[in-house]
């Protein structure tokens, strides 16, 4: 009797923990499920009103690919844009092209990203006695063109201080000069562009990772720190966007033009302080976490895989970066 007692404990006791965890994963799955729904669907409904943060929008990066994206989807929707670049050629195209479109104002400056603290004193200085109610801290670059290891790559020195300027410097200086102004006034929004790269660690384009990992970090430690004061940091991580950096790859169903991916992702803003900025993006970002997690990507077998598969479309990558920079120029 004693031992078919103590049988029967057991059984209700795993039963009761069985029991428990389903219901955990189930609640956790359709509050994912809704907040998705949320995110990517409803906001397509009701979209929040850029114009309440204030009458300006910042865009850092904003002559091409996302941040010009960005830029001519802030102006439609009623804001007045600064663009800030390095090219004052295409920044004046550009701010021309939005002024037209658009019948918003604009302001430009030349700024390039990648030469350090230098730059901020002047951009803080032209700013000034602007309402800003929107910085989007877009710029940025990778390490190389290609998939490549860390130390492969021409002048491996300059090279990486130019990224750690333009990828993490740009976006906490920034955040420092426009900051002041939104605590002031009680209300702002702050879109730091990360990416998915970010989310894991990815060999073969490591510095690149590590920049945006940062990014990631530093933009929700700083929504926590200021959400009180009525600001919203919100961290916007997309897979493949066709852009110049990634070679204007296609646009299909898994690869998004910039200014869908734009449109899409301001419609998240007031829904959530992270995302991937749209519906197949975070399809992506599931699907990724569960048949290639983090573990299996710094495996040696997978970074030689990597390596094979790199060089074996290397020459097409550099094909598409001469037709690029042929574009540009």
């Amino acid at each position: 009797m004693g031992d078919n007692a103590e049988c029967c404990w057991y059984s209700i006791v795993l039963c009761g923990i069985g029991c428990v965890t389903v219901v955990y994963y189930m609640l956790r799955w359709s509050w994912q499920c809704w907040h998705g729904f949320k995110v990517y669907v409803i906001s397509e409904i009701w979209q929040t009103d850029l114009r309440t943060y204030g009458r300006w929008a910042v865009v850092t990066g904003a002559t091409s690919g996302i941040g010009r994206a960005y830029a001519e989807e802030l102006a439609k929707r009623g804001l007045d844009i600064v663009l800030i670049s390095r090219s004052e050629d295409k920044l004046h195209r550009v701010a021309k092209d939005i002024e037209s479109k658009y019948s918003r104002k604009t302001r430009v400056i030349q700024a390039d990203f990648t030469e350090g603290h230098s730059i901020y004193s002047t951009i803080t200085q032209q700013l000034e006695g602007l309402e800003i109610g929107i910085l989007v801290n877009n710029v940025g670059m990778n390490y190389i063109g290609v998939l490549a290891n860390f130390l492969d790559v021409p002048d491996p020195d300059q090279r990486i201080t130019q990224v750690l300027n333009c990828n993490t410097l740009s976006v906490t200086q920034m955040c420092r000069v426009i900051l002041p102004g939104m605590v002031e006034r009680g209300k702002g929004l702050i879109i730091n562009i990360s990416s998915e790269a970010g989310y894991q660690p990815l060999p073969m384009v490591s510095l690149y990772s590590a920049t945006k990992a940062f990014v990631t970090y530093f933009s929700l430690s700083l929504n926590a720190e200021y959400r009180s004061k009525g600001i919203t940091v919100q961290c916007v991580a997309p897979f493949m966007v066709s852009t110049n950096m990634t070679h204007n790859v296609p646009v299909n169903p898994l690869v998004k033009s910039a200014a869908s991916f734009a449109r899409d992702a301001l419609n998240t803003v007031g829904y959530t302080t992270y995302t991937s900025g749209c519906l197949t993006h975070a399809l992506q970002h599931i699907a990724l976490s569960i048949v290639f997690p983090g573990w299996l990507r710094l495996t040696s077998f997978c970074v030689q895989r990597m390596e094979k598969f790199a060089r074996s479309i290397e020459p097409q990558l550099n094909e598409l970066m001469a037709e690029t920079k042929t574009k540009q120029e």
